[in-house]
């Protein structure tokens, strides 16, 4: 898998073309936060009504697919439930990863926009979540590319990591 980057902003994430973008939801950000937010506001708060509406809740392992055309690049949205931040950890993060992976593949995804669960708010290191995505990649041939969405200062040292990782290729994304 080949792994890039971009910054957390709309104008960045206007010019990737790909199928679909995987944002987390949390059980407590209401209205949604980070890049949720902003898909949110291109979406004219269809995201924010799902919630209102006890459709989305933000727990656990809960996965809810919207369409994102026309207002975004991306065909579809995946909503990705990461839970309460005070109770993420390492292992929460990867059974949702876990259950990630699963799910794109089921959906024929080979290419993906992802903001990884916990990274937004701190709850995991960069260099934990790009670690643990290595591990759960490294004997799966059917993803081709992701690009991360995490903030520069991420992005390098996520980066540096993958340069010293001999078992995945990595390209650093337009932001970078």
């Amino acid at each position: 898998m080949d792994l890039r980057f971009v910054a957390p902003e709309l104008r960045q994430l206007d010019v990737i073309t790909t199928e679909i973008i995987v944002v987390p939801v949390s059980e407590l950000d209401r209205p949604p936060q980070g890049t949720t937010g902003l898909i949110d506001y291109r979406l004219g708060g269809q995201i924010s009504r799902l919630i209102a509406q006890n459709t989305v809740s933000g727990s656990v392992g809960q996965i809810h697919l919207i369409p994102g055309r026309p207002r975004l690049p991306f065909d579809r949205v995946l909503l990705l439930g990461q839970g309460d931040p005070a109770q993420f950890n390492v292992q929460i993060y990867t059974r949702v990863v876990e259950q990630l992976l699963g799910t794109l593949q089921h959906l024929g995804a080979r290419r993906a926009v992802v903001e990884l669960p916990g990274r937004r708010d701190g709850s995991i290191s960069p260099s934990d979540a790009v670690e643990i995505l290595l591990e759960l990649t490294k004997d799966n041939p059917w993803f081709d590319t992701w690009t991360l969405i995490e903030p520069l200062s991420a992005q390098r040292a996520m980066g540096e990591l993958l340069r010293r990782d001999q078992r995945q290729k990595w390209v650093l994304g337009p932001s970078g």
